[in-house]
């Protein structure tokens, strides 16, 4: 059986309210998967990770977690029984260690919605495995960006890598009770530096954030900008799959890395 490689994808996830109302974000998640080969696995950094050291999850079957509040019942009733798999895992973490990133496994850690919510959409069935990276709260943009860079092979082995996170997230100034809420110009502002910066090629000043208009106001804490990181690292061509709003300034845009 011929293997094909797989691009590296940045995941907008948006509201845990995106497994049952998907909006436009949803549809463009399915699009996206029924246009790649089959993933052998799936590998994701999610922003709902945040670890002291850098870890991988090693469990063989990881327990969906509802890691969110006040949302609908039926939401809470979601799974995601995808398996794990403890071999790719742990060559992952040889990789890592092996290039001057040591890592360490977690058999207990269960998934996060930042993992299994935007993968209902790509792959509902759950029948591919999973693997889940951490986000050490300590690395550098260079250094999760490096992280992607030492995994970027496993993209010829037909294994898609996955940064989870979003391109802004200020919670406080979203229009929950307005649906169709315009976008202010510190979001939109931010999100078009960026795919202006990923067009031509300078992945260096994405890397530099701080310099980028508005960042703090988009980004009041960073995790969820990290793992666009990773995904920069895991290829050098960058594409626009999707980009949108929603409740005014949650931007949830989905970037493909060749």
């Amino acid at each position: 059986m011929s293997i094909s490689t797989l691009p590296g994808l940045f995941i907008s996830h948006g509201s845990p309210m995106l497994a049952i109302e998907p909006e436009q974000v949803g549809p463009a998640l399915h699009r996206l998967s029924i246009n790649l080969p089959k993933p052998r696995a799936i590998v994701v950094m999610s922003a709902h990770w945040e670890s002291q050291a850098l870890e991988v999850s090693t469990s063989s079957r990881p327990e969906t977690w509802h890691d969110f509040g006040g949302f609908p019942r039926e939401l809470y009733q979601l799974r995601y029984p995808a398996p794990g798999d403890a071999i790719l895992a742990e060559r992952m973490i040889q990789m890592l260690t092996h290039s001057g990133m040591p890592a360490h496994a977690n058999s207990l850690r269960p998934r996060d919605h930042g993992v299994w919510m935007p993968l209902l959409h790509m792959y509902p069935e759950a029948d591919i495995p999973v693997i889940q990276i951490s986000l050490p709260v300590h690395f550098s943009a260079a250094q999760i960006y490096q992280v992607g860079q030492i995994l970027a092979p496993l993209r010829h082995e037909q294994i898609l890598l996955i940064g989870s996170g979003s391109i802004t997230h200020n919670l406080a100034e979203l229009s929950w009770a307005e649906e169709q809420a315009s976008t202010p110009e510190w979001a939109s502002g931010f999100r078009n530096w960026v795919v202006h910066q990923l067009n031509n090629d300078d992945f260096a000043a994405v890397l530099d954030w701080k310099q980028a208009p508005h960042v703090r106001r988009n980004h009041p804490t960073l995790e969820h900008l990290s793992p666009l990181f990773f995904a920069m690292g895991t290829g050098s061509r960058f594409s626009l799959v999707h980009s949108s709003f929603s409740l005014g300034a949650l931007g949830m845009d989905l970037y493909r890395f060749d």
